[in-house]
């Protein structure tokens, strides 16, 4: 790295202002940590379904997180270990304890924790809006703009800096997948890493090429390790791709930053700014620690480089804002103001369809006389939902579930309906969620609990459960290329 450029970097950050990170940064309606049991979860997130997994690799990655639903609508992600993991469960809860204590809006905050048998799980705040990585390296609408890259690294920055203030400095494999995006598209590192190492897992599990050159030598993460990680995001910001340092070190010291650039940003920022970024993360890439600069000089290097901080992220990043969503389709309509009658109409004109799957199953057993009994309550039960005499409806589909020897989605929201109509509001919400246990992706049973919210006066959840199956039914669209 030529000198000049290494004392000139020096010299901005001991005369950028010494800013604080807004430590209390309005971390609005974020409860205390607490222990969740196993069945809570599973409850939470229908039963670990395949569905509701959001973390990369699937199913087959050796820790599985999920997507899910406390029973007071918090939406909740949830990591579930491997069962080999974390074998000593009294380090599992003082880890999680520890990292349960932060509270920031830079952060995806720690929410709880499960410890049943050899189950391990966490749980945090959900982040509606992908990975850093799906942003960058496999955006499908708009590559991220200049100004969304650099609110970015200095929102990481920020938390960085809260977390090496609370005594949390050491970060676990910081890469582009750790970065998750809130519903207002704001940028959050997740404290999923902040957890010391567990038995199976590695503390970077990129390949070798993006791991701190110390952490070869000595297998141990260190605070200026995190700051090596973070030279290498800076990079995948600038660039767009995920470039191997040394290969990204050697176009810098050819002064050939115009390879190093994402085409993308052509006309988006001034030499100037692309050669402080660069500057910045050859810093953060020395292979020496100890000249590595720390989270708080990163903050006050690249507050003075953001653009355009007037302008929302949602807006910067092209996300639909929950504030000016509609619901799609004649059903969300009918549930966001509470019509009733229209909620009526559609469901019986959609009969069992949405059921595919879930009732046919089971239908070798129609010929015993406890299926054909429990058959002929679902019939009694639809006869009279047709005819609107909604509390015979509800006798009947009760007798129906009861038996529990066969499940159906559209028999919880027949049934919830009725309850509304009934004005028993907290009821109609049970059956709605019982729907969506049933079939995690419904979003009929969404758009009912959003009816029911909306009864029992809960306008926030209600609107949320709204969005949320506005968000189903468009992606159900998209699949069967029909709404």
């Amino acid at each position: 790295m030529p000198c000049c450029w290494d004392s000139q970097f020096k010299a901005a950050v001991l005369e950028a202002p010494d800013i604080e990170n807004e430590e209390n940064n309005d971390v609005d309606n974020v409860p205390a940590f607490r222990e969740f049991t196993l069945e809570q979860l599973k409850n939470a997130t229908s039963g670990f379904a395949v569905e509701n997994i959001v973390s990369e690799h699937g199913e087959k990655a050796p820790n599985v997180v999920y997507r899910g639903k406390l029973e007071n609508h918090r939406r909740i992600a949830v990591k579930r270990f491997n069962r080999m993991a974390w074998p000593d469960s009294r380090q599992f809860l003082e880890e999680a304890r520890s990292v349960g204590q932060l509270r920031n809006n830079r952060l995806a905050n720690l929410l709880g924790c499960c410890c049943e048998g050899d189950e391990r799980l966490l749980v945090a705040e959900y982040m509606p809006n992908e990975t850093l990585a799906k942003h960058l390296f496999h955006w499908e609408t708009q590559p991220m703009k200049w100004a969304m890259r650099l609110r970015v690294v200095l929102y990481l920055a920020q938390a960085l800096e809260y977390c090496t203030n609370k005594g949390r400095a050491l970060y676990h494999d910081l890469n582009a997948y750790r970065v998750l995006f809130d519903e207002d598209g704001n940028p959050r590192l997740s404290t999923f890493g902040l957890m010391k190492n567990s038995r199976d897992g590695k503390s970077y599990s990129t390949n070798l090429a993006f791991t701190p050159p110390e952490y070869l030598r000595t297998g141990r993460v260190t605070p200026e390790s995190v700051i090596y990680s973070f030279g290498t995001l800076l990079l995948d910001l600038l660039s767009g791709k995920h470039i191997p340092p040394s290969h990204a070190l050697d176009l810098i010291r050819d002064r050939n930053l115009q390879m190093l650039t994402d085409s993308c940003l052509e006309g988006q920022f001034s030499d100037n700014d692309g050669t402080e970024l660069v500057r910045l993360a050859s810093r953060c890439l020395q292979y020496e620690p100890r000249e590595r600069p720390n989270p708080k000089s990163l903050v006050a290097a690249l507050t003075p480089l953001q653009k355009e901080t007037e302008v929302p992220s949602h807006v910067l990043m092209g996300i639909p804002h929950s504030a000016s969503f509609t619901p799609l389709s004649p059903v969300g309509q009918a549930c966001s103001r509470g019509d009733l009658t229209a909620i009526h109409e559609i469901l019986e004109n959609l009969g069992y369809k949405d059921d595919e799957g879930v009732v046919n199953e089971l239908s070798f057993q129609m010929w015993t006389d406890q299926m054909q009994e429990t058959l002929n309550s679902k019939k009694k039960g639809d006869a009279a939902f047709r005819q609107k005499d909604f509390k015979e409806a509800i006798e009947c589909y009760t007798q129906f579930i009861d038996v529990g020897t066969m499940v159906s989605p559209t028999i919880f929201a027949r049934r919830s309906l009725c309850y509304l109509i009934n004005d028993m509001p907290q009821e109609a919400l049970n059956d709605a969620m019982q729907a969506q246990v049933i079939s995690p992706v419904w979003h009929i049973a969404s758009y009912l609990q959003a009816t029911a919210l909306a009864a029992l006066g809960m306008e926030n959840e209600s609107q949320t459960a709204l969005k949320e199956g506005a968000t189903l039914e468009s992606k159900r669209s998209s699949v069967t290329g029909k709404k």
